[in-house]
């Protein structure tokens, strides 16, 4: 089981530090081994989420975000979207920030370093309502009941995340613009873009997971009218193609995984500039890191992990919220990476040893319970 989960993983980790390894001898292997721990450490969080939504779907969809979306998360966020974001912020063509990517990689760096605070506006707005929307659900299962309860109450209120994220987002932008001006003003205009960025974030994640709730909402009666066709071409002998099994449910579930990656990769990318500029080393690293933690979402849907340790969900989202708000501050301030990382896994860990807790205190509660009752048996006759 974990060798079919975790084969490619292994593979694409040989063939990455190989390639690394030829490319720039022993240096280039150390920095690629790094960046690839650096990932996976940084979205151990996102795995446990992607798992949350991945369980809600068929094989076939799971294969398709092991490949293609693998594909998108490996090139496109790990490779193009640095070299994009440059062409954007520097007013390039693409072929320019390439070649500016290997030949330049200084002026690079500085290029998508001056781009951070879009970036840092529109991933943390993204995860910020993510979080929001989970904590202000009222759900029947509580981890820290002292703050999930009284915020559950609040949820009620309609848009409330919404406004909470614009609140945000305003103080943000405005702390922004005001350090800017006490410093000459030569950042005023970074405040526009960071509260344009955030809107565009906000609103991303508005129709990309209202459409997602939205089949998901009707997934059940898809599910339905499924396997009555399945029932059908049993009886007929004719197979119903799995593209057709999965969906527009499906579909949708899996552009909101692939914006919800992208969103979660953006201090994993920013993150990796600490370590080196060299584009290819970078893609390397981050690509098997994205690898890892692909195969660990499918391996918590098929351990059924969440199912067992229910807090991890809770755990998951309250690192998202910590990463939200790491990615605003970064706008104005600089936060090792290392930290970035250790709040994730923290809180992860936290809910983890919660979730056994309560396993135990459930195991323990039922074996008394059959205690009594064989005592109240013994007794009878």
């Amino acid at each position: 089981m974990l060798l079919k989960t975790f084969g490619w993983s292994f593979a694409v980790t040989a063939l990455g530090l190989v390639a690394a390894a030829f490319y720039g001898g022993w240096t280039a292997f150390g920095i690629v081994a790094i960046l690839a721990i650096l990932e996976i450490s940084l979205s151990f969080d996102n795995a446990v989420v992607n798992a949350g939504i991945l369980k809600k779907m068929n094989a076939f969809w799971q294969k398709i975000f092991l490949t293609v979306g693998v594909l998108i998360a490996v090139f496109g966020m790990r490779l193009v979207f640095p070299v994009v974001i440059v062409a954007i912020s520097a007013k390039m063509g693409p072929i320019e920030a390439v070649d500016l990517a290997l030949n330049n990689k200084d002026h690079y760096q500085e290029l998508v370093t001056d781009a951070h605070p879009a970036i840092a506006a529109f991933g943390g707005m993204f995860l910020l309502m993510i979080f929001l929307d989970f904590i202000f659900e009222d759900r029947d299962i509580q981890w820290l009941r002292w703050i999930e309860r009284p915020l559950a109450k609040l949820g009620k209120v309609d848009m409330l995340s919404v406004c909470i994220a614009l609140i945000v987002l305003l103080i943000t932008s405005f702390t922004f613009a005001t350090h800017a001006h006490q410093h000459g003003g030569a950042h005023v205009d970074k405040a526009q873009t960071v509260l344009i960025a955030g809107i565009a974030g906000l609103i991303t994640y508005m129709i990309v997971g209202g459409l997602s709730g939205y089949f998901e909402d009707k997934l059940e009666e898809e599910e339905e009218r499924e396997h009555e066709e399945e029932e059908e071409a049993a009886r007929t002998g004719r197979k119903k193609p799995a593209v057709v099994l999965a969906g527009q449910a499906a579909f949708f579930m899996f552009l909101y995984l692939e914006v919800l990656d992208a969103s979660f990769s953006f201090d994993g990318v920013i993150g990796a500039f600490a370590i080196t500029n060299d584009i290819v080393l970078m893609a390397l690293g981050l690509g098997i890191g994205a690898m890892y933690v692909r195969s660990l979402t499918v391996y918590l849907v098929r351990q059924g992990t969440l199912d067992d340790y229910v807090y991890l969900e809770h755990g998951a989202h309250y690192a998202i919220g910590a990463l939200a708000v790491i990615l605003m501050v970064t706008i104005q301030y600089e936060i090792n990476e290392v930290i970035t990382g250790l709040v994730g896994v923290v809180l992860i860990a936290w809910s983890f040893w919660s979730s056994v807790r309560r396993n135990r205190a459930l195991a323990d509660s039922e074996g008394n319970a059959g205690s009594d009752d064989k005592a109240e048996i013994s007794s009878g006759v």
